[in-house]
């Protein structure tokens, strides 16, 4: 019996990329630096992911990988890399002004309060998720949120599961890790083991190495797995 769902936030409940396209988006027009194009958006994307896969990895730091990604980024599209620190700082903050739920994720979260434990997990920083959460109103309906910059770790390290084990009142067993990312997430619940389910919107194919106990495409599905009634 499922007790208590810990839940990703990025690209899980809230589309992540709307939020990436216009943070960056505006604040290039604030720079100065002229419209930013799809296309430029796509390769940043890219080399953000690259940064975040090396930091599961323990191969660099957050601080690194906040910065170096933008500095990486502006380099390679003519822009002065100094303009990188100042550019995250401000992005941190726009991140949460563009709420796009994935699946209408507001009301699945509401419909399931009181009903099962529910908890944010997430690797973003807490500028960013702290404004997301209060804006998206996602907060207010979550029984506790662990932020990895609060506690230390990152998932999938199982240190980040720490607290977790000692503030949720339900065993490893009784918990769901619900989340996009094989590297953070399902790998994260497979470190602890905690049983993973794995949302899957477009259907990809997981490489082999990751325990997935359930595959969603639609965050709907989760009545299912939890047994209860939308």
């Amino acid at each position: 019996m499922i007790k208590a769902i810990l839940w990703d936030v990025d690209n899980t409940l809230l589309d992540f990329h709307a939020a990436e396209s216009a943070a960056i988006k505006s604040l290039f027009r604030e720079f100065g630096f002229g419209e930013c194009s799809d296309e430029q958006v796509k390769r940043y994307a890219a080399i953000n992911i690259s940064y975040w896969e090396k930091l599961e990895r323990n191969e660099i730091t957050k601080p690194r990988v906040l910065v170096g990604r933008f500095e990486q980024f502006f380099a390679e599209e003519g822009i002065d890399p100094a303009f990188a620190p100042k550019f995250n700082e401000l992005y941190q903050l726009r991140l949460g002004d563009t709420i796009v739920y994935r699946d209408d994720s507001i009301n699945i979260v509401r419909a399931l309060k009181g009903r099962v434990l529910q908890y944010v997990i997430s690797n973003g920083t807490v500028v960013a998720q702290t404004k997301k959460l209060r804006l998206s109103g996602l907060g207010e309906l979550m029984d506790g949120i662990f932020l990895s910059e609060e506690i230390g770790f990152e998932k999938p390290n199982i240190g980040f599961f720490v607290p977790v084990f000692k503030t949720v009142p339900a065993a490893p067993s009784e918990m769901l890790v619900v989340g996009d990312s094989l590297t953070s997430d399902i790998k994260g619940a497979n470190n602890a083991g905690i049983p993973a389910c794995w949302y899957n919107p477009h259907k990809k194919t997981a490489p082999e190495g990751y325990r997935i106990d359930y595959e969603i495409s639609d965050l709907r599905e989760i009545f299912g797995i939890l047994g209860i009634e939308q």
